[in-house]
C-alpha cells in the first residue's frame, strides 16, 4: 500500500513508518519537524520564519498586537504547494486535529483536497485535540495537561495552545475532520479514556518504537545514581516539570555524595537522546495516565522513568506498580520518597530496568505496531 502520514509531534510517525516499511509498504511522511525538536520527514514544510530569530520577533508581535500568526500563514502556504504530490495513496494518517498548523479554515481547505484525491484517511489522537481538552476541561480526569489551567485560570496564556480547540473555528474543523475520515486511533491511555464509547473511536494501539535502534544499555549503579530532568519549556507548565525541579532540589541536598543531577532545556531530539543515554532514572512528566514518546524510548534503553503509570495503565497491561515505571505525581514529597527509594534501593534501579525494556519489546515494537494499525485500517 501507498501510506501518506501527515506531521511528526514525537517520532511517532517515523517509527510508525519504519515499521510499515518493513511490512513492505511506501511510506511518506510530511511535516515540519516540529521546530527545535527536528524530527526526520520525506517532505519538508518547516517554517523559514521559525528559524530566523529576527522574523521570530517580528512574528511574535503581530501575534501579540494584531493576533495574526505569520508561521500558520506560511505553514497554509507550504502544504498547498505540496498538494499536487499528494495523490494515489491508499491510506492517509493525520497525526493530530491540528496536523498541519495553521489556522483551520486553511486545514479544512487543504484537508477537503486532500481527502478527494486519494482513498481512506484516519486521524491519530496524539496531543491535545477537542475531545480531550473539553474532556479535560470538565473535570472528568484525576489529572491531565490541563490541571495547572483548572488549578489557577490567571495562566490562561500559557494554555492558549490548548484552549484554541474548544473555540468555534476549532469546533468546526474537529468536525470536518471527524465526518471525513474512517476513525480515530488513540495513542495512549491519556486519549483513550476521553474517547471511550464515542462512535467514531477504533481503539487503543500503542506507540511504536524502533527496538532495532534503540539499543539496551545495562545499568551500572556502582557509582553515583545519574538523575536526568529534560525539560520543554513550551509544555513545562502541562507535564508539571515544577515538582520535578523542586524534588530534585532536595535530593541533591541530602544525596549530594550519592547523586549526579542533570537539567536541560529545550534541547534537539538527538541531542536531548544522547544526554540521556548515561542517566540511571529521567524525570518525565506529571498529570499523565500513561507514557508519552520520550519515556518510551527511555524505557526502552532501560531508563528508570518517572512518568505517567496510572492504575487504568496497570489494569490495561495488567501490570503491578513500580515494576516497569515509577507513576509521577504532583507531590513533592511523593517524588522525593520515591527517588530516595530507589538511591537507597539500586538492586530496584536494575530491576526496573530490565522490565521496562522487556515491557516495551513487549507492547510497543514498532514492527508489530504497525501490524496493529494496518488492521485497523484495512478493517475499517
Amino acid at each position: 500500500m501507498n501510506i501518506l502520514l501527515v506531521g511528526e509531534f514525537s517520532r511517532l510517525h517515523n517509527s510508525l513508518k519504519e515499521g510499515l516499511e518493513k511490512s513492505g509498504h511506501n511510506v511518506i511522511l510530511i511535516g515540519s519537524g516540529d521546530g527545535f525538536k527536528d524530527f526526520s520527514v520525506d517532505i519538508d514544510v518547516s517554517s523559514k520564519i521559525k528559524k530566523s530569530k529576527i522574523l521570530s520577533l517580528i512574528n511574535s508581535m503581530f501575534i501579540r498586537f494584531l493576533n495574526l500568526d505569520f508561521i500558520k500563514l506560511e505553514n497554509a502556504f507550504y502544504y498547498n504547494q505540496k498538494i499536487n504530490q499528494l495523490k494515489g495513496f491508499d491510506i492517509i494518517q493525520l497525526i493530530n486535529e491540528d496536523a498541519l498548523f495553521t489556522y483551520p479554515k486553511f486545514q479544512i481547505k487543504f484537508l477537503d483536497k486532500l481527502f478527494s484525491q486519494n482513498k481512506d484517511t484516519f486521524l491519530l489522537c496524539c496531543g491535545n485535540d477537542y475531545i480531550s481538552v473539553k474532556y479535560a476541561l470538565d473535570g472528568k480526569l484525576k489529572h491531565s495537561s490541563m490541571t495547572s489551567y483548572l488549578e489557577d485560570q490567571s495562566q490562561k496564556k500559557r494554555f492558549i495552545y490548548a484552549l484554541k480547540y474548544i473555540t468555534p473555528p476549532y469546533k468546526k474543523l474537529h468536525h470536518f475532520i471527524y465526518k471525513n475520515t474512517k476513525g480515530v486511533i488513540a495513542s495512549d491511555m491519556d486519549y483513550h479514556i476521553p474517547l471511550k464509547n464515542h462512535p467514531h473511536y477504533l481503539g487503543l494501539i500503542p506507540n511504536p518504537i524502533n527496538v532495532d535502534k534503540i539499543e539496551y544499555i545495562p545499568l551500572n549503579v556502582n557509582d553515583k545514581i545519574n538523575i536526568f530532568h529534560g525539560i520543554n519549556s513550551h509544555s513545562s507548565i502541562k507535564k508539571g516539570n515544577k515538582f520535578f525541579t523542586e524534588a530534585l532540589y532536595i535530593i541533591k541536598k541530602k544525596y549530594e555524595d550519592k547523586v549526579n543531577i542533570i537539567e536541560t532545556t529545550n534541547l534537539p531530539y538527538k541531542e536531548y537522546i544522547n544526554i540521556y543515554n548515561n542517566a540511571h532514572i529521567l524525570l518525565d512528566q506529571i498529570y499523565a495516565y500513561d507514557q508519552g514518546y520520550n519515556a518510551l524510548e527511555a524505557m526502552a534503553k532501560g531508563k528508570v522513568v518517572f512518568t505517567g503509570a496510572e492504575q487504568e495503565w496497570l489494569d490495561h497491561y495488567n501490570l503491578e506498580e513500580d515494576t516497569v515505571a515509577i507513576n509521577a505525581l504532583p507531590d513533592v514529597n511523593y517524588l522525593v520518597k520515591k527517588l530516595e527509594w530507589l538511591i537507597e534501593n539500586p538492586d530496584q534501579i536494575n530491576k526496573i530496568s530490565k522490565n521496562a525494556r522487556q515491557f516495551i519489546e513487549t507492547h510497543h515494537d514498532y514492527k508489530e505496531v504497525a501490524k496493529q494499525y494496518l488492521a485497523t485500517w484495512q478493517n475499517n
